[in-house]
């Protein structure tokens, strides 16, 4: 299980985005928030499958 500020990737991709709510439910839903290389700020929505947890440094981290 996830948790909130907790920094986190898609098993296949390279984009380190941060925990910022979860949605309970039949598949947990885990929404993050990330910035891309012009600065914008984006959120998504994966279910808990999808994603693994990040340990150590992240140049991507959001504040």
């Amino acid at each position: 299980m996830f948790k909130l500020g907790q920094n986190v990737q898609q098993e296949s991709g390279v984009q380190v985005m941060e925990v910022i709510d979860l949605e309970p439910g039949v598949n947990e839903n885990v929404i993050t928030q990330w910035k891309d290389e012009l600065g914008n700020t984006l959120i998504g929505k994966f279910s808990e499958s999808q994603l693994t947890i990040v340990d150590g440094e992240s140049s991507t981290q959001m504040s």
